[in-house]
This record gives structure tokens, sequence and C-alpha cells, in this order.
């Protein structure tokens, strides 16, 4: 069993914002593979359903992005999930608009979701695919104004494909593993 999961933060307010990119990803994801957000429970909605021939449960914490570990923890340890069954799409600032980069491990680089995710987890080996969003516009720009700034439409449609992409990686990750699925996608 996986767990996939799509950082964000919860409400109308957010929809469609660079921070919210992961749970976008998710729908996107659930609607290729028929699968409903039908539960809530552990400070997240959630659905269960079949990626790459194995079960998995499609996550959208509800704690808002900086706790998103408070969400992860308990699902983890209820469902028994391996660490390395954990895989979490977010954003990244620091990527070009429309990018993404796969890695197996490794430090949250300064993504505060992530932060948590690993705090709560007490590890950071764990697969994670971070989409880039671009970077603000100067040094000056507020970097929290920026992250829950929406998309304009010409944005919207380069991350269109980057966001097929993302679900056939977390499919390619299921089947083929993450070091495949790196040298894959990673280019």
């Amino acid at each position: 069993m996986y767990i996939i999961a799509g950082l964000g933060n919860p409400g109308r307010n957010y929809a469609g914002t660079r921070h919210n990119i992961g749970f976008d990803t998710l729908d996107v994801l659930a609607t290729k593979n028929n699968i409903k957000f039908n539960k809530t429970k552990f400070r997240a909605d959630f659905g269960e359903g079949i990626v790459g021939g194995e079960k998995v449960i499609l996550v959208k914490p509800q704690t808002f992005m900086n706790l998103s570990g408070e969400s992860i923890r308990p699902l983890r340890d209820f469902y028994k999930v391996p660490d390395e069954n954990i895989i979490i799409i977010y954003d990244d600032i620091s990527l070009p608009l429309g990018k993404l980069r796969l890695r197996g491990k490794g430090s949250a680089g300064g993504h505060n979701g992530m932060k948590s995710i690993i705090y709560q987890l007490n590890t950071d080996i764990f697969p994670r695919i971070k989409i880039g969003v671009g970077a603000p516009p100067n040094e000056d720009y507020d970097l929290a104004d920026f992250v829950l700034g929406k998309f304009s439409k010409d944005e919207v449609e380069i991350l269109r494909n980057t966001v097929d992409k993302v679900c056939d990686a977390v499919e390619s990750i299921i089947r083929n593993g993450v070091e495949k699925t790196m040298s894959k996608f990673n280019v």
C-alpha cells in the first residue's frame, strides 16, 4: 500500500495558488484512476483506490501547509504504510515553472510543509516530487504573497502538462521504484 499526499492549504481562498499545486495534482491523479475523496479523518480528506496496480490512499492534509505532517503521520501509523511508500507532491520555488524533480530522500529545502512531515515521520527517507512554480519576480517580493498567489492563464497551461507527467511519475514509482523513475523523469 502507498500513501500519496499532495500538499496545499484547505479552503476556497487557496484554490489555484502556487502552494496548492499538490492538491491540484492529486485531483488529476484521482480523476485518472477513478478515486473519490470520500473520507475525512486524521485531519485529511482522502480516498482509496488503485494506482499502478497497487492499493493507494490519496491524501490532502487539511491542517494547512505548515502542519502537513500532523495529518500524514497518523495515516501512516493507522494503515501501517512503510515510509518508503509515502510519496509527497508539493510546490518548489527554486525550480523553474513547470519543471519537476524527484528525490527518494532529502532535506525539506526550506519548505515548511516538508519540514513538518520530516519532523512527524522522524525520517527524510521517502519519495517526493517537487513541482516548479517559479520564483518571485524580485528579491523584495514577499514570499508568502508569492506562494499564496494564483497562477496566470499562461502558467496554468504550462502546468497542465507537468501535472500529467507527475501523475505518470507516481505510477512509475509504484511500478518501477524511485531510482528508475528518477532517471526517466529528472531530465
